[in-house]
């Protein structure tokens, strides 16, 4: 069991990797890593429900462990769904008190189940027998009332709460960030206010993944200051140049790197795009 699920999991993270590199769009990434993630659950669950554990170890294993890794992303991603699509409108003010909300909820989640996150962080084990064991709950352990709607062939009363807890941690990553960036953007409003140039008619329209990949291979080949130029010194100038927020590019860097194929896909169609229009310049004379 252990063999499949794991290698599950990681076609499961492979498949959300490449989502969030090849769409930049928040919601739509979202949107199509839910119903991903669906489909890895019910492939997951037809396998458990055919599945005899061989004990009760392995059994709780598998819903304090195993599921949750796979839930959690599905509410991850539901979260971010519902955060972006209620995100209002306006300056960065109001977004920046709405997402402070956000994290205010996560707060909430936490002082209500308080013991169980303590039961979790320490690695406990004494309650798995009721927590993680299918048919096993007790009323009296915090049950929540969705639980007794669920198929109790692939659910126990507390492995929902371990996703749930999973998720958060991520969910608080991410507001962080985006509270980071308006910082950031307000920061450099604040320095070059004064100093904007006249706006251009010309502006970028690709992907900042493509951007990330000129940023190092600019950086590699040596372009700037006759290579003795920083990454982050390259990095500030695209974002200037260009009027993009590059955002974690290290992170998409080595996400760039995990790609089984297509690790320059950007440069790949530049290159095939202007041997195209060589030839057909030649092809016209």
């Amino acid at each position: 069991m252990i063999e499949f699920t794991s290698k599950y999991l990681s076609e499961l993270d492979e498949q959300l990797r490449f989502l969030n590199l090849e769409i930049e769009e928040p919601i739509k990434v979202a949107e199509c890593a839910i119903a991903i993630t669906l489909k890895s659950i019910e492939k997951l669950k037809a396998y458990i429900i055919k599945y005899k554990f061989t004990n009760q170890v392995e059994e709780i294993n598998f819903f304090k462990k195993i599921k949750p890794q796979f839930l959690s992303r599905l509410i991850y991603y539901n979260r971010i769904y519902i955060i972006e699509t209620h995100r209002p409108h306006g300056g960065e003010k109001i977004v920046r008190k709405y997402l402070n909300n956000e994290l205010l909820k996560l707060k909430a989640f936490f002082d209500t189940n308080l013991e169980f996150y303590k039961y979790v962080r320490t690695n406990s084990e004494y309650l798995d027998h009721k927590y993680f064991v299918r048919g096993k709950h007790d009323i009296k352990l915090t049950v929540d009332s969705f639980y007794f709607e669920t198929d109790h062939r692939f659910s126990t009363s507390h492995d929902y709460k371990s996703a749930k807890i999973i998720s958060n941690d991520q969910v608080q990553v991410f507001l962080e960030t985006e509270l980071a960036i308006l910082e950031r953007k307000e920061l450099k409003l604040s320095l070059q206010n004064s100093q904007l140039p006249p706006k251009s008619s010309v502006y970028w329209t690709g992907s900042k993944v493509a951007l990330i990949e000129l940023l190092y291979s600019f950086h590699a080949d040596g372009s700037f200051n006759n290579g003795k130029a920083e990454l982050k010194e390259v990095a500030d100038f695209i974002e200037k140049s260009f009027a993009v927020e590059l955002g974690q590019y290290s992170r998409t860097f080595l996400e760039l790197r995990s790609r089984k194929m297509g690790r320059t896909k950007f440069l790949d169609t530049l290159k095939e795009k202007l041997i195209k229009r060589m030839d057909d310049a030649d092809d016209s004379l």
